[in-house]
């Protein structure tokens, strides 16, 4: 059947074991807390960056977009995997299908780009201070994220316009959680050679060429912090990457978990990793940047308790 028929259905099941009704509601109870920690969590950083005026500044900007990129990552994936938990009927229609991808491949590029541009921020603060005040100005910064929103939303649109050209075979019925790109292709009977060429195109130069980016830019940051600087100035700037270092950390590994690997090898097992950096990297990402952070943890105090938190501070 073609992939233009919208009557078209992929059959979702979430792995084997949730064809146990106690393995399906220890399944729904776990998603669901992570969900619901995920969305507290990122809410959260959002509020206090957006109502503390210390906080207004490109780096927290940046963090703002990511808690809000991961927000609704989660949103775009979690909430179908929990109905389907919860129903007899697991399908998706086509139409949901692909927009579940669109956003995906969307939001798992403007994660990346925002990561960058975390790193570049780092960078300059590190390396330049000088010049961070010009390097770094508001406009900038939006125009900056104004761009890679616009870039990951045109990358999500030309594969998902790729994927409907695609002709798909049964059985439609797939052991993962949700539509993406590797299950989608692992059913398609037709010729897929011009979506594998744009993925290894499009995946060096989006993914491959950025995270080089990023290594040599930690290289400059380290040779940085182990020069003349006191100690002091040395511990607050490695505190401020430490923790952007273990977020691209968890974000490239499980995302090359899953996807540097042929598509004849993909199989169920790779749920697990899909699992960790579709939901798990997402609820990650608040408590990573607020552990060791000061400011967040004085922002979040002053959000939650307001006028009583300023009195003892």
């Amino acid at each position: 059947m073609h992939g233009g028929n919208q009557s078209w259905v992929l059959e979702l099941i979430l792995m084997k074991i949730s064809e146990s009704p106690e393995d399906q509601q220890i399944l729904f109870w776990m998603f669901l807390s992570m969900y619901l920690v995920t969305v507290v969590g990122n809410v959260l950083i959002i509020l206090a960056i957006g109502t503390d005026p210390r906080l207004h500044t490109p780096m927290y900007l940046f963090l703002a977009n990511l808690s809000f990129t991961d927000l609704f990552f989660v949103t775009n994936t979690v909430p179908k995997t929990l109905v389907n938990l919860q129903s007899q009927n697991k399908a998706i229609s086509y139409a949901g299908c692909l927009t579940q991808l669109y956003f995906l491949v969307s939001l798992v590029t403007l994660d990346n780009f925002t990561l960058i541009t975390m790193a570049y921020d780092r960078y300059v603060a590190i390396c330049r201070p000088l010049h961070y005040i010009t390097a770094m100005s508001p406009g900038l910064c939006i125009l900056l994220l104004s761009f890679c929103w616009v870039i990951s939303f045109l990358y999500g649109l030309t594969l998902t316009l790729l994927m409907t050209r695609v002709t798909f075979c049964g059985p439609w019925k797939s052991h993962y959680i949700f539509c993406e790109m590797y299950v989608l292709l692992s059913l398609a009977c037709s010729n897929t050679q011009l979506i594998y060429i744009v993925l290894i195109i499009t995946g060096c130069f989006f993914f491959f060429i950025p995270s080089g980016f990023m290594i040599m830019s930690y290289v400059w940051i380290i040779k940085t912090i182990l020069g003349p600087p006191s100690a002091s100035s040395k511990y607050k700037a490695f505190s401020t990457c430490a923790s952007h270092l273990a977020v691209v950390t968890l974000f490239y590994g499980t995302l090359g978990m899953v996807y540097l690997k042929p598509l004849h090898t993909y199989s169920m097992k790779d749920s697990v990793a899909t699992v960790m950096y579709a939901v798990v990297t997402p609820m990650m990402n608040p408590f990573i940047y607020s552990l060791r952070n000061k400011d967040m943890h004085g922002a979040l105090g002053r959000l939650l308790l307001g006028k009583a938190f300023q009195n003892l501070t």
